[in-house]
Formats: C-alpha cells, structure tokens, sequence
C-alpha cells in the first residue's frame, strides 16, 4: 500500500504523525479516564458518603443503588453484604479494561469484511467521546463504560493496522515507525493525568471524564483532516483492484504456510495473557496502594493527586524508549539483536522483577504511609519490561500476519489483553479482600511475571520457525 501523499518528516511519511497525534489524543481520552476510574467507584460512586473532590475529605450523601445497574452487576460479583467496596472496583477495573480489548477482535473483522479501516476508526472515536461525556452523569456509568468498550473495539485494532499500511513489506522502517507511534500512546497518557486527575481534584469528578471527552473529539478532528496523508485502507485497496480487473475479486483461502503463522501469533497470545494481568495492576491495586499508602508532596502549596501516579509509566517511556532504539540498533549491527519472541520474554521477567521493590516497600512501610518512591521505582522497572513486549507484539502482528486479515489479527493480538485484565481484576481481590498480605501479593506478582518469561523463552525456538522468516 502507499500513502496519497508521499511527503515524508524525519524518514517517516506524514501520515504516520496523523495517526501518532490521534491516538495520542485517544489515549489521553482513555488514560485520563482509567487514572480516575477505580478511586472513582471506591470513593464516590459505589458509597453512601461521597468523597465530593478527589483526594479530599469534603463529603456529601450518595445513593449507590440510584447508579442504573448497580445492584444486578453488585449481585453478580459477590452477594455478601460485608465484601468491601474496594472487591467490587477491582472486579469492575478487570472487565472494563478486559473487555475493550475484547471487541477489538470484531472491529477487526468488521473492518476487514465491511467498513474499511478509516470508517470504523470514525464511528469508535464518536461512540467513545458519547462514552466519556455520559460518565459525568453519576447514574449513567454503566452505560458509558459500555460505549467506551464498544467504541474503543472500532478504533484500537484499526488505526495500528494503519501504521502498517504506510509502508510497504520489508521496510526497514516498520520498527521504527511502530516506536514512535508507541511513544504516541505514551505522550497522551502522560499529559491526561495532570489535567484529568488535576480537574477532578480541584473542580469534581465529572470535570476530569469532561476533559477526556474533548480529548476523544480532538482526536477525532486531526484524524479528519489529516486523511490525505494516509495510505489507502483495506477497502479501498480492495475496491481499486476490482476495479482494474475483469474478474470479480476471489476470496483466498489461508495456505498453509500462513496457517502456521496465524497459529503461532494465537499461541504467543495465549503466553501474553499472565503479563497483561500482572502489568494492569498498575491502575488497579497499584493505583490504591498510591491512593491510601504513599505520601505525596506537596508542591508550592497544592497537594499533588495520587492520581498522578499514572503519568510515571509513559513518562518513562518518553525517556527510555530512544535509548533501546539505538540499543537494539547496535545489536542488530552487530549481530547480536533478540529476536522478537525473545525481546517479549525478557519484558516478561523484567516486569516481574519490578515487583520486588514493591515486596521491599511494603515490608519496610508495615501498616504505615510510605515514599511515593516505591511504587515509582517499581514503574521505572516495570516500564522496561513493557517497551520489550507491547509496541515489539504490535510491529509483529502487522509482519507476520496474512494482509488480508490483519485487521482481525491485531483484534486477535488485543485479545490476549481481554483475558489479562480480565484476571487482573480477580487477582488483585486478594489484595482488596486481604486474602494476602501487600509483601505476599507483589510476591505472588513477581512469580507470575517470572514464569512467564520463562515459558516465552521455552517456546521461542518453536515459534520463531512457525514465524518464518518474518519473526524479526
């Protein structure tokens, strides 16, 4: 495929910097509103006394069972009157962050199969900014989650599957390409923190979802004029063969040589499952313990937000992600580059070990407030673990998949993301419910990431020949 446009900016075609700036606003609108979503359903929603600004000790009465879906949902997760509320937030976080990488997989297919990947970018952005702008009404949640989860479903597979578009096979600047858009992501979940989590802090709850509506919508109008700089979609490939050919388009079965690599993805999928439940405890049980554990400085007078917590993670990937650029440059120069699988099982060990800090913190803190230091550094390691895995995982996905059905593949790819968050929720319940102390959680944490970097690396040999010549 190529781009209309064949301008380029710094080796890159335009095009990639229009899909980098709307997903930057993307996940501002997405990051902004998970930063506040578990302390939201603790501390507001989910309560009788209503924590009016977060962060604060102002109060007014609520009523739980007005949120429309409350009581069925409450009922569903644990019918025990005494389960804390914090059990309920863990098991919502799960599902919600599960299940918008969920539907992916069917914005995938319908982009494949119908809509094409531009259109189905469009109507996820508008489903998603209807979705952030009903969370200020406090009795809707529910029903905003829910076209978030759709919303997102259309957009997340179909706007990184664009990336790909713009270059054609065996450019070596795909890697690249797939850094920068990574660092993309990170720079809107950097930014979102300090206005959403700020607003929410100083203005209420509702101000904070607000700003990562206009975030959504903002995104959506750079995607819009920036749509001669991207190279024509699935669709409209298909459309223009058909087009110059006598003969009605044919739908080619897989070969086998593609089957294998499809196969060898799904299993790779199947491994990611247990970093993505370790990795999402980040907003959830991580973004407690910063809330109710960490002692937070103030600065020049205001009182900074434990919801500013989540702005370390892609704030070190700004710093971190050009140096394993150039680090894995010089490997490849000289020889000695991990090969995709083995890049994604290091990330794998690495996120587990930078659980241990969080095992040494709460062993040292006890039943006291501690350094926001810990949950940091513990972030910082957490956060190399995370560079060798998530944007390595997209870059591959778009090489080794059949062109045909890439779209569906990266649904397929976020798909292992909906079982991991999904048990991240359950699994941060033996936290909420004090199943485990803090210092045995991170334990159990620190395992899990271990193993399954230990299970990538067993694998490696046999999918990188079920890959071809393509894995790297």
């Amino acid at each position: 495929m190529a781009a209309k446009s064949d301008r380029t900016f710094l080796g890159h075609p335009l095009g990639l910097y229009v899909l980098f700036f709307t997903e930057m606003w993307e996940r501002f609108s997405y990051y902004g509103m998970r930063g506040l979503l578990k302390l939201y359903m603790v501390n507001y929603l989910f309560v009788s006394s209503r924590q009016i600004l977060q962060g604060s000790d102002a109060r007014s009465p609520g009523d739980p069972s007005a949120v429309i879906g409350w009581d069925f949902i409450r009922n569903l997760i644990d019918t025990n009157p005494d389960t804390p509320v914090g059990a309920y937030a863990s098991v919502i976080y799960g599902w919600y962050t599960g299940l918008v990488y969920l539907t992916p997989l069917l914005g995938g297919y319908i982009a494949d199969k119908y809509w094409g990947q531009r259109k189905t970018v469009f109507i996820g952005g508008i489903l998603m900014a209807i979705g952030q702008f009903i969370l200020i009404s406090d009795n809707w949640f529910f029903i905003g989650l829910l076209l978030l989860i759709i919303g997102n479903g259309a957009f997340k597979p179909n706007i990184s599957t664009q990336v790909g578009n713009l270059y054609p096979a065996g450019d070596p600047r795909r890697d690249g390409a797939f850094t920068i858009f990574y660092m993309g992501i990170n720079l809107g979940a950097f930014i979102c923190n300090f206005i959403c989590g700020t607003l929410a802090a100083v203005y209420g709850w509702r101000y904070g979802f607000a700003a990562a509506g206009v975030g959504m919508l903002t995104g959506l109008i750079v995607y819009a004029l920036g749509q001669r700089y991207l190279a024509d979609d699935n669709i409209m490939e298909r459309k223009a063969q058909a087009a110059l050919s006598d003969k009605p388009a044919v739908k080619e079965p897989l070969n086998a040589e593609e089957k294998k690599r499809v196969w060898a993805l799904v299993a790779l999928c199947l491994l990611n499952v247990v970093f993505w439940a370790v990795y999402e405890q980040q907003g959830n049980t991580m973004q407690t313990w910063a809330d109710e554990k960490t002692i937070w400085p103030v600065i020049f007078g205001f009182q900074v937000p434990s919801t500013w917590f989540q702005s370390f993670n892609p704030f070190f990937i700004f710093m971190l992600a050009p140096f394993f650029d150039m680090l894995w440059r010089w490997q490849a120069k000289n020889g000695k580059e991990p090969s995709s699988v083995a890049k994604m099982a290091i990330g794998s060990f690495i996120l587990g070990l930078s659980f241990i800090i969080m095992v040494i913190g709460a062993t040292s803190i006890g039943a006291d407030k501690g350094s926001f230091l810990w949950p940091v550094v513990c972030t910082l390691m957490l956060t190399v673990g995370e560079l060798y895995l998530s944007p390595i995982g997209l870059s591959l996905v778009t090489k080794v998949s059949p062109i045909r059905i890439v779209s569906m593949m990266m649904g397929m790819w976020f798909l292992s993301s909906f079982v991991g968050n999904i048990l991240s929720g359950y699994v941060g319940l033996l936290y909420e419910k004090q199943i485990l102390s803090s210092a045995e959680f991170f334990w159990l944490l620190t395992a899990l990431g271990i193993i399954t970097g230990i299970a990538m690396f067993a694998f490696k040999g046999p999918l990188k020949k079920a890959m071809g010549s393509q894995h790297s």
